[in-house]
């Protein structure tokens, strides 16, 4: 039974409307939840392309759906990779493609990976362990207090970025910063911010975001669309912060001015009050669609 709830199911569903027969990619398979819908509706004739930057995810994913045949691949590799892997594969553009940037209870839970500072864990954040990416510990104890400030502000929106960056740079001159308990703790120490979210939620995000080169890669797999989804191929994506949201939004427009696509949906959709307390994770949920012409 699958552990991870997929944000906004019943809404991607709607909008990337799968049919027998047809070929769709889930980019961010994560737990799975999305893509085992979504075979469902495929039929014996349909087929899936799952990928995940997360080998943990691929490992687990692979065991609970058993996937062995061909209807259902799994690629351990990064989601702006799909065109690489299409041409290697030799298989067609998708009928449908769903993207869910949001990271999973399992990572958030997992203490070995320092995504949250709720866990005693290395600082470490990369969805990719075994990557060339410097670590969130690399990054703490390695970069300038300009450029950590720099990183809390453009990845995390921290007014307090320059405050906490020059208290870091103080705390690493004594020893090394190694745990997400003692990151949070040299936070909380530099602001005395009181509210529903801990002092150092947003340093959290940005250091993810920096680690994992997410803007980045999320403004290469926009620029992908037309080489990975064909005619009248639907496009699903869920992003989670204000960022992210951005970039898609201006590039679903930029295609929809271009006459390359059309909105399925104009604004974005959220998930109801009924979701958001059955799963708090999904409040920040935005769900975009764009069907391709």
């Amino acid at each position: 039974m699958l552990i991870h709830e997929p944000v906004l199911l019943n809404e991607v569903i709607q909008v990337l409307n799968p049919k027998s027969g047809e070929f769709f990619i889930d980019g961010t398979v994560g737990g799975g939840g999305h893509a085992a819908a979504i075979e469902k509706y495929l039929g014996s004739d349909g087929r899936i392309l799952a990928v995940d930057v997360d080998d943990e995810a691929v490992e687990r994913t692979t065991a609970e759906f058993k996937i062995s045949n061909l209807k259902f691949k799994i690629f351990h590799a990064n989601y702006t990779e799909i065109p690489e892997i299409l041409k290697k594969e030799k298989l067609p553009k998708a009928d449908g493609l769903i993207l869910d940037f949001g990271f999973s209870s399992f990572q958030i839970d997992d203490s070995k990976r320092g995504f949250s500072f709720l866990h005693a864990a290395p600082l470490d954040m990369r969805y990719d362990i075994h990557s060339k990416n410097v670590s969130a510990e690399d990054v703490v104890n390695g970069v300038s207090e300009k450029d950590l400030a720099l990183i809390f502000w453009k990845y995390g929106e921290e007014r307090w970025s320059r405050v906490i960056a020059k208290k870091i740079i103080n705390e690493r001159k004594k020893k090394r910063i190694k745990t997400t308990i003692e990151l949070a703790h040299i936070v909380e120490k530099a602001i005395s911010r009181k509210g529903r979210t801990h002092p150092a939620t947003k340093i959290f995000q940005a250091l993810r975001i920096y680690v994992n080169k997410e803007l980045e890669n999320v403004e290469t797999i926009m620029r992908e669309i037309s080489d990975i989804v064909g005619n009248n191929g639907r496009v699903a994506v869920i992003s989670f912060h204000s960022l992210e949201d951005r970039i898609v939004k201006n590039a679903f427009r930029d295609l929809v001015k271009s006459k390359k696509a059309i909105f399925i949906n104009k604004k974005p959709i959220i998930p109801t009050r009924t979701e958001i307390l059955k799963n708090p994770r999904s409040r920040s949920a935005k769900l975009r669609a764009i069907q391709i012409i």
